[in-house]
């Protein structure tokens, strides 16, 4: 497979770039909710526009009311999100809960796939249950109760929990904490009693959440997938998730080298362009390079998981790893070479840096990919 867009999804990336390079500005949407102190930290506005774009649909099948499209498509439109830092809850909700809704019931997929496609729905995914992504230990438990399940435990770090209108809870209905088996999946409704939470605001301005279930009574409904059989289903969420963090995380570090490129051209020193000086010229072409092949490297993970390849899941810790590598180091660069103002808020560079640095951590760092791709190919 060529690692290069088709006609049509070069059509929707230059359409994605013009729609998140107008409507998504750092300074219509980031700026605006992190000064107003949003409980949110994303505009329902601008995420019923994507709804109307089509974007929110992207992975949910026409059957169900979407556009039946894949994970490269849906990659465009996350690399424009992250080129512009734009807040919004597209990678929990569009690709991720879709992901794990496309297994669900046709009755649960008829509940909330419709206001997902609307964008009058938003959704979270509730996985971790520690400071670190650490999905094969799952704690929270669910156990029968009547025609339905008990669910009690925490999870950590929902990205919209609050704000989610339902989250998809990993919980275990057997075994020990570490098994591989005994993981279920349950769509949960915001208005469950029991469900609690303690929202954060993280450093790049987004809001999580600390979720407590305590005893949230489920019926049957609510399950995705099998019982004690959640895991096949978590992870392609998680496969999923991943690959789209990546693909965000080329927009970050693409974003950040534009800028970068942008002020070497501008600044003058010693009564020359800075971009003049041969060593600033070699740190942006290497620079320049590594963005590339990291993009190259989740367009291939992309491929992979919409044929449904063996390899899939290994080239979505590969792209999770490389892009981390890459867009630290673009953020980094990117304050060096603007100097001390890279620092300050006036300048867009730091709220790169911070971005990357949220990214990074969401599902799984550079350490954590790396060690599992030794994993997964025996060593």
């Amino acid at each position: 497979m060529p690692l290069y867009h088709t006609d049509d999804q070069a059509m929707l990336a230059e359409t994605a770039q013009q729609f998140m390079g107008e409507e998504g500005a750092i300074a219509k949407q980031l700026r605006k909710w992190r000064d107003q102190g949003c409980k949110d930290g994303f505009g329902h506005d601008l995420w019923k526009q994507m709804a109307e774009m089509g974007f929110t649909g992207l992975l949910v099948p026409e059957t169900d009311g979407g556009l039946g499209m894949g994970h490269v498509e849906a990659g465009i439109v996350l690399e424009e999100i992250g080129r512009n830092l734009t807040p919004s809850p597209f990678l929990t909700s569009s690709v991720m809960a879709a992901t794990a809704l496309a297994s669900a019931s046709d009755e649960a997929r008829g509940r909330w796939l419709p206001g997902l496609v609307s964008g009058e729905s938003v959704f979270a995914v509730a996985i971790d249950e520690g400071a670190k992504h650490r999905p094969e230990r799952i704690a929270t438990r669910a156990e029968r109760s009547g025609n339905g399940f008990k669910l009690s435990g925490k999870k950590d770090f929902v990205v919209h929990g609050a704000s989610a209108d339902m989250i998809v809870v990993a919980a275990r209905t057997s075994g020990a904490d570490n098994d591989e088996g005994g993981v279920t999946l349950f769509a949960v409704p915001k208005d469950a009693a029991g469900l609690g939470h303690n929202s954060v605001r993280l450093v790049d301005s987004s809001m999580a959440s600390h979720l407590t279930l305590d005893g949230v009574e489920l019926d049957g409904d609510a399950v995705i997938g099998e019982v004690d059989g959640g895991r096949e289903v978590l992870g392609r969420v998680l496969d999923a998730g991943r690959v789209g963090a990546a693909a965000e995380g080329v927009g970050v570090a693409r974003g950040a080298m534009d800028r970068t490129v942008e002020y070497l051209k501008q600044r003058k020193q010693f009564g020359r362009l800075i971009g003049e000086f041969q060593a600033l010229q070699h740190r942006a072409a290497h620079l320049y390079s590594e963005v590339e092949i990291a993009r190259a490297v989740v367009i291939k993970a992309q491929q992979l998981l919409d044929a449904g390849a063996e390899n899939a899941s290994l080239m979505a810790s590969v792209a999770k790893a490389k892009v981390g590598k890459a867009a630290g180091l673009a953020v980094k660069e990117g304050v060096q070479m603007h100097g001390g103002i890279g620092m300050t808020d006036e300048y867009d560079i730091g709220l790169y840096m911070k971005r990357d640095r949220a990214l990074a951590e969401f599902m799984g760092d550079v350490y954590y990919h790396a060690d599992r791709v030794a994993r997964l190919s025996g060593y």
